[in-house]
């Protein structure tokens, strides 16, 4: 598999993991720097992240990658994931999102993680 479609794969991965609320998921694919940056600007570590998928406070139910568009430059990465998300966040209803987030990753060990998500709508 070349690295653009392992990317690609990472991306679901992570996406298939906030839906089973899987840790050991999510801990394999999110690299120990990884940050997320959230529409509002707020900012979570991995562990913080995890903790919240974990306990409800971010309930993911469902996504269908529309696009994921990616460049690479050598062992980093950026995929412009587009992905129709249903999802239940900080307290809110259950809605559908046109969610976008940009992931940074780097590769290591013959392996890609995400480093950084900035997410915003589209």
């Amino acid at each position: 598999m070349n690295d653009e479609l392992l990317i690609q794969n990472c991306y679901k991965e992570m996406y298939s993991a906030m839906i089973a609320k899987d840790r050991s998921a999510l801990e394999e694919v999110l690299d120990d720097s990884f940050v997320l940056v959230h529409m509002t600007g707020m900012r979570q570590s991995k562990d913080e992240f995890i903790n919240a998928v974990l306990d409800g406070t971010l309930n993911y139910y469902s996504a269908v990658h529309e696009n994921m568009p990616v460049e690479i430059k050598d062992d980093t990465a950026v995929i412009i994931g587009q992905s129709y998300v249903q999802a239940a966040v900080f307290g809110g209803g259950k809605r559908y999102w046109h969610l976008q987030q940009k992931c940074s990753l780097k590769k290591a060990d013959d392996k890609w993680k995400i480093t950084r998500s900035v997410a915003s709508t589209y």
